[in-house]
């Protein structure tokens, strides 16, 4: 099978986990339109998977993304209908993987640049080879990275955020970490175990408590806090009346594994 005919999102399976891999090495897994569609689709299928728990986002070779394809963009230069299109895309997806009903975890190996760095924090955890590096560059080429800042300024405080994007310089793992950009940094050849041994502590949870913890967590982060309270707190009266949440109980009282039915 040549690369041409291989898909841009190839989507794994198994055990609840779905695995979506960024499948252009080549061009170092870049956001061009055609990826931005084929991984927004692939979105949308998994969001509808009752089988799905957890997704781990990756990506084939050496390269995380490198963000926007700037070839394609280039060559569209003179269209500013184009390059709405495809930062509006582009922030689709974004907010697909934000609003998915499954947890998402990066799995990041290599450079993360620009909307790589984007994709990396709109995920909701990510775990980090120890040769990672991110950098929100675009300030180096005259392009601020004013959509990635979007989802950057949500991970990490307000003045690491603004270094990296006013510097534009490539950051290491560690202090990626530090920062709060990832979860973990592990050495680059346990990083796979590290990745779907989180995946498989999420994925033995009830799928409807996920969905709705996620769900609740993006909302009330933007509300004052007494509008917080009162939200969470319908939030978990409506959760105490779902059976998951009445067997988890009256498992935990009776000291045996829960039978979750994601309702």
């Amino acid at each position: 099978m040549t690369v041409q005919s291989e898909p841009l999102v190839r989507k794994y399976s198994e055990n609840g986990i779905t695995t979506l891999t960024l499948n252009q090495p080549e061009k170092r897994n870049s956001l061009s339109m055609a990826m931005l569609e084929a991984l927004s689709a692939t979105l949308d299928e998994v969001a509808s998977d009752t089988d799905t728990r957890v997704v781990v986002l990756a990506a084939a070779g050496h390269v995380f993304c490198a963000g926007h394809d700037l070839k394609e963009v280039r060559e569209q230069f003179d269209s500013h209908d184009f390059q709405l299109a495809l930062f509006n895309q582009c922030s689709k997806v974004m907010q697909q993987i934000v609003n998915l009903p499954k947890p998402v975890i990066a799995r990041v190996a290599g450079v993360a640049t620009a909307a790589g760095c984007q994709l990396v924090a709109s995920c909701d955890l990510a775990v980090a080879a120890d040769t990672a590096r991110f950098a929100t560059p675009g300030v180096n080429i005259g392009l601020f990275c004013s959509t990635p800042m979007v989802a950057l300024s949500r991970n990490v405080s307000r003045k690491h955020a603004m270094e990296m994007l006013l510097t534009g310089e490539m950051i290491g793992a560690v202090k990626a970490e530090r920062l709060g950009l990832v979860n973990q940094v592990v050495d680059e050849q346990h990083l796979d175990e590290m990745v779907y041994e989180l995946a498989r502590t999420i994925a033995d949870k009830s799928g409807l408590t996920l969905k709705i913890g996620k769900e609740a967590f993006y909302r009330q982060l933007e509300m004052p806090l007494a509008d917080a309270y009162e939200y969470t707190s319908k939030v978990m009266a409506d959760n105490m009346m779902a059976n998951d949440a009445q067997e988890g109980i009256c498992a935990f009282l009776e000291k045996r594994k829960p039978d979750w039915q994601d309702r």
